[in-house]
Order: C-alpha cells, then sequence, then structure tokens
C-alpha cells in the first residue's frame, strides 16, 4: 500500500502490524485495515482480523488454522465515493476426529451477517436515511454503486425482525384510526385500493428544549391492514393482546360508523372522539350544499364566471377570522345581491359556530357552544343545516368528548397519512403490498431498534 501523506500505514503494514488512524477511519469493530486502493467503481478496503486462536465451537477443540478467504462487501459511501470491503476471513478446521464440525469460517454480526452482500453499517445507514431522509431505495442503490434488489433484499430482514417484535405496540393510550388509498389500478392484481391505518397517538412528555414540561403527540404509525370496514379494524383489535386493548383509554375517528362499531364492541373500556376536522368539514360541506341549492334555485344553472355566490365560494370556507376587508366586502355584496342568499348567511354563521366549539381557548366554553348547536341545529329551517344537526346528535358522545378527553383528535394520523403519501410518490408507486407496508411503518415511526433507530424527537 503506497504511503504518499506519510500516516505510516505501509510501513506499519509491512512490519506486520496496523495503523491505528486507518482502523479508527474505516470503523470496523474488531478488524484492521491491511489495504486501501480505488478502482473505476469507489474505494477499496482490505480488512483482517488478528491472528489468535480459535476452539471449535461444537467441542472447544483448538482449530487448526486453513488460512484466509475474501469475502467483498458493499460498505457504505466514504468522501463521495462508493466504497467496497474486502474482508479476508480466518477459516478453520477441526482437528478432533469425534467432532461433526469439519471446517468453518470467521463471522462477526457487527461487520456484517453470514452470506451477506451489504455490511451491518451501510444496512442501517439506508434505513436511517429511508427513514429521516426521505430518500427511495434506488436513490440509496446509486449512492452504494448497486442495484435496487441488492438493497432492499438486505434491509428487509431487520425491517420485518423489527415488525415482528411485540413490544413495539406497548404503551399505546390513544389510538387513531384512517383509511387511506395505496394503489389506484385492478384490485385483481393487488387487492383492496384501500388500507386502514392505525396509529398510535399517545401524548408524551417533553423531557427537554423550550417546551419542557409540555405534553405532546408523538404520532407513530402501528400497522395497515387490507380494506376498508368495522370488521377489518375489530379483527386487528382482536389480534392483539387483552393488555394492549385494556390500557387504549382514547379512540379517535373520523365519522365512519363502521369503525365505530369496532371500537365499541372491542374497546369497551375507551372513549370514541369524532375527530374535530371532519366535524368542521361537515359544517362547510353544508355551506356548499345551501350555496349550491340556492345558485340553482335563483339562476337555473350551476355557478359561473360572474354570479354572486360563486363569486365568494372559497370565501365561505375560510375563518372570518383571516378575512380581509376586501372579501368582507365580496361577501356582504353577494348575500345582498338577492333576498334568497340570506339562507347562505345563516348556513355560514352556523358553520362558523361549529367552528367556534373547537376554537375557544376554554374547553368548558366550548362544550357549551357544542351543546347548543346539538339543541338548535335539528330546528333549523334550512335543510342542509338540519341535516347536520341530526348528524351530529346521532354522533353526540364521540362528539362532546373532544372537550372531556383534553382535545383528544386524529391530527397525528392525518399527518402519518401525509407521510405515507410522500413515501409513495417518491417511491414512483408500488407494486407489493407486503413492501409497502413495511416502507411505510419504518417512515412512520412504527420500527424501532434500540441501537440504530431511536423514537421520534418531538
Amino acid at each position: 500500500m503506497s504511503d504518499p501523506t506519510g500516516c505510516g500505514c505501509a510501513r506499519a503494514c509491512s512490519a506486520g502490524s496496523c495503523c491505528a488512524r486507518c482502523d479508527l477511519l474505516v470503523g470496523l469493530p474488531g478488524l484492521h485495515v491491511t489495504d486501501v486502493g480505488e478502482r473505476d467503481y469507489g474505494l477499496i478496503v482490505t480488512v483482517e482480523s488478528p491472528a489468535g486462536l480459535m476452539g471449535c465451537a461444537a467441542c472447544g477443540v483448538v482449530a487448526e488454522s486453513h488460512g484466509r478467504r475474501v469475502h467483498e462487501l458493499i460498505d457504505a459511501p466514504s468522501f463521495g465515493r462508493p466504497v467496497r470491503v474486502r474482508w479476508r476471513k480466518r477459516t478453520w478446521s477441526c482437528s478432533e476426529p469425534s467432532c461433526g464440525t469439519k471446517g468453518f469460517t470467521e463471522q462477526d454480526d457487527r461487520v456484517a451477517a453470514p452470506r451477506a452482500l451489504l455490511t451491518t453499517r451501510a444496512c442501517w445507514w439506508a434505513i436511517r436515511l429511508i427513514r429521516r431522509e426521505n430518500a427511495s431505495v434506488q436513490g440509496i442503490a446509486r449512492q452504494l454503486g448497486t442495484t435496487w434488489r441488492t438493497v432492499w433484499s438486505a434491509i428487509k430482514p431487520l425491517l420485518e425482525a423489527m415488525d415482528a417484535d411485540p413490544t413495539r405496540f406497548n404503551g399505546v393510550r390513544t389510538l387513531g384510526v384512517d383509511e387511506h388509498i395505496w394503489h389506484h389500478v385492478s384490485t385483481i392484481k393487488r387487492g383492496p385500493k384501500e388500507l386502514t391505518g392505525m396509529v398510535d397517538l399517545t401524548r408524551h412528555q417533553v423531557t427537554s428544549g423550550k417546551n419542557k414540561g409540555q405534553w405532546r403527540v408523538r404520532a407513530r404509525l402501528l400497522d395497515l391492514v387490507p380494506g376498508r370496514s368495522g370488521v377489518v379494524y375489530a379483527d386487528w383489535l382482536k389480534a392483539r393482546n387483552h393488555t394492549f386493548r385494556d390500557h387504549i383509554k382514547v379512540a379517535t375517528l373520523d365519522p365512519f360508523q363502521g369503525y365505530k362499531n369496532a371500537i365499541d364492541d372491542e374497546l369497551e373500556d375507551a372513549t370514541a372522539v369524532l375527530d374535530a376536522f371532519h366535524v368542521v368539514k361537515l359544517g362547510t360541506d353544508a355551506v356548499d350544499d345551501v350555496r349550491r341549492r340556492v345558485q340553482h334555485d335563483t339562476l337555473g344553472h350551476r355557478g359561473r364566471k360572474g354570479d354572486p355566490l360563486y363569486s365568494i365560494m372559497t370565501i365561505l370556507r375560510c375563518n372570518p377570522d383571516r378575512l380581509t376587508d376586501k372579501q368582507k366586502a365580496r361577501l356582504t355584496a353577494a348575500i345582498n345581491a338577492h333576498e334568497a342568499h340570506e339562507e347562505v348567511s345563516i348556513a355560514w354563521q352556523a358553520a362558523q359556530q361549529l367552528r367556534s366549539a373547537y376554537a375557544a381557548e376554554d374547553l368548558a366554553t366550548g362544550r357549551t357552544i357544542a351543546t347548543k348547536i346539538l339543541d338548535s341545529f335539528p330546528n333549523c329551517p334550512i335543510p342542509e343545516i338540519r341535516r347536520l344537526g341530526k348528524t351530529l346528535n346521532r354522533w353526540k358522545e364521540a362528539f362532546l368528548a373532544y372537550f372531556t378527553t383534553g382535545r383528544a383528535n386524529n391530527g397525528g394520523t392525518e399527518a402519518i397519512n401525509g407521510l405515507i403519501e410522500l413515501h409513495r410518490r417518491v417511491a414512483r408507486g408500488f407494486r407489493n403490498r407486503h413492501n409497502y407496508r413495511l416502507r411505510m411503518l419504518l417512515i412512520g415511526g412504527g420500527l424501532t431498534h434500540p441501537e440504530h433507530l431511536p423514537p421520534p424527537q418531538v
């Protein structure tokens, strides 16, 4: 090995010893660097373990050395270049005639698993990039100078091992549920388009930083199962143990009766909470329905450019506190353009009253507003608001539970869905649901490792 910098590597290796600085730089436990070279595809680092006695794992007799054989591994990039590690493994044979072990080769899982193509370090480097940096497997493969299949076949067993760890379900007190579409092709090829996702929404106390002492939600994806129904959710809950189900105190959901039935049947001690975002959306949708009906009744057609109600379509969906003076003037002018538009104004005020219940600083005040809504909306002369009032009364307990559970909501679940959508775009789609599930559990914080993947920080 050349020694252009004068660090002593060549002199040390020729003398039968190794350079401590090269060993420190490469950082493979228990191995010394004996040579470093460069090829067109990147760096070549040759390493080996120091010579020493080795006992047979079966009988304990001191084994006879049979030299070394080279095992080439893909390592994490170094200084912007792909790296190949040539591990000169020691081989031995057992001299005990009665022993069934004839020959064996040096192994060290800290460096690489048996017959692996990637070092252990490269595998966890790739997993961290996928989780933290939104990297694609193909992008990681380019950095390593290898193929997608090589990278995924190396990290997949690690993801499956973390997935099989039952302790990842420990500590869940608040459980959220929601669905999303994972593909848009034929269900014959890839199965159901909908997946139901379960998310841990348990609050944790911040232990450091400016928010120390506060309680924050650290959303964590627990599982993705095919289908969207109460049966799917109930079956998943049944598959968990009694300890898991007994510890769930709050279960958040959108207004889907199937999920509510599953919570009532399988989580008897949990309080179901209707998600605030979806409730406000119901109010906004009611306003849109009133606007469309009045538009057609007064003009006989759908909204067009220049129509008063069509011009305020987006304004009706906004928080009134965020409207500019110009927008407020447009809203007033559109309502005053026709006496029938008064229905739209009343519906909009009802939707804002619904929004104000969640915006109240004091939970008791918010609950008071919510109770008034439950009493007044079903008696409203506007059919869309009356229908909304009946819907909210049907979900009365789950609607009011928001104000008795410290504002529990499904916001963390929606955040996880956002991450899922991002990674699905990064990967340019998925064809294998098992691989899709593993990837989403990883980026959603559902897979952790005590050494390599600490839990997400608040």
